[in-house]
């Protein structure tokens, strides 16, 4: 009996072996060996054949042998289930691995980065400043004393009597021309700060401002520099004109339009039919305003320019909500 057992064991696990990767075939090697008329289930008829004196050793031998047979499939169909999850989670080594999201610049940083290396190109020097800014350099060096009408236009945000958020970057051209003598030739990116929301408008918003002073310096040289300027930012065909204007501490000053960039010249809702879009503000430096850096108005002139960052943003890339730009809605930002 133990021989006969021994090469049920042998023939079974050979059967096993074959049948791993099909489940049929699996079921079929089970039935084979421990169903109602498989093999094992012969050996046990076949006790009746064997000596009565051997016959209880036989059938321990036997019933050692169902329960091996039956933990030996258990272990089958364990390999079984194992071998059909690692199929299910192969990885296939040939195909292309997902790249995450790259990070992209924002349009508005974008903007500036190409105004800023524009100005450079030409000779610029790029200076920064503080946010809050007192009073003084904000209007009273810029020819804005605290009666002027100016000020409202500029809807300030007030700390103190004395501080406030700035409401441009002219501030750092008073700054800058304190510490140095002319000739002077910087621009000043950053936020800025005032009191108005809408479509067009936004609480917190990016300007460039621009100023060149030393001997010499005329309004041709002002309209050579915002020509190249206009021509190097929209391309060399897009007509420009300049348009006079006020600000405080420019005169004579101007604005500058261009042709408009959605309808060609020929009149849309955004240049409001007129044809023309206004980009920028300049002029020529007021000699109130040197008298507070201590230069010479007889022999110091220079001029000064500003424009808005989301404006520029939204004529190059079709933008018409400003609002898009602080959303942070990712489908916009990827499209940049």
């Amino acid at each position: 009996m133990k021989e006969a057992v021994a090469k049920l064991f042998e023939t079974a696990g050979r059967a096993l072996s074959e049948s791993l990767g099909d489940p049929k075939a699996l079921e079929r090697v089970r039935v084979r060996f421990l169903g109602r008329k498989g093999e094992l289930g012969q050996l046990f008829k076949e006790l009746a054949n064997v000596a009565e004196q051997e016959r209880r050793e036989a059938g321990r031998v036997l019933n050692e042998a169902k329960v091996r047979l039956e933990a030996l499939f258990s272990e089958a169909l364990e390999k079984k289930r194992e071998l059909e999850a690692l199929r299910s989670q192969a990885i296939d080594v040939s195909v292309p691995g997902r790249r995450p999201p790259a990070g992209r610049l924002h349009p508005i940083t974008q903007t500036a980065t190409e105004i800023c290396r524009i100005f450079n190109w030409l000779g610029f020097e790029t200076v920064e400043g503080p946010e809050i800014e007192l009073d003084y350099y904000n209007f009273e060096a810029l020819n804005i004393p605290k009666d002027h009408p100016a000020r409202d236009m500029q809807d300030t945000f007030y700390i103190s009597d004395d501080v406030v958020l700035r409401t441009h970057t002219s501030p750092l051209q008073v700054r800058t021309m304190e510490k140095r003598k002319p000739p002077v030739r910087i621009i000043a990116p950053g936020r800025t700060y005032r009191r108005d929301s809408d479509v067009t408008h936004t609480p917190m918003f990016h300007q460039v401002e621009g100023l060149m002073v030393g001997e010499g310096i005329s309004f041709g040289d002002l309209k050579g520099i915002l020509t190249t300027f206009v021509h190097q930012m929209f391309g060399k065909t897009v007509a420009l004109r300049f348009r006079p204007s006020f600000f405080p501490f420019t005169e004579p000053s101007a604005e500058v339009d261009i042709a408009c960039v959605m309808c060609r010249g020929k009149g849309c809702r955004v240049c409001k039919s007129t044809g023309w879009l206004e980009i920028l503000g300049s002029g020529m430096v007021d000699p109130a305003v040197y008298k507070h850096v201590d230069y010479d108005p007889e022999k110091i002139t220079g001029f000064a320019f500003g424009m808005g960052i989301e404006r520029i943003a939204m004529l190059i890339f079709g933008i018409d909500d400003l609002r898009l730009f602080f959303e942070n809605d990712l489908r916009f930002l990827q499209q940049f």
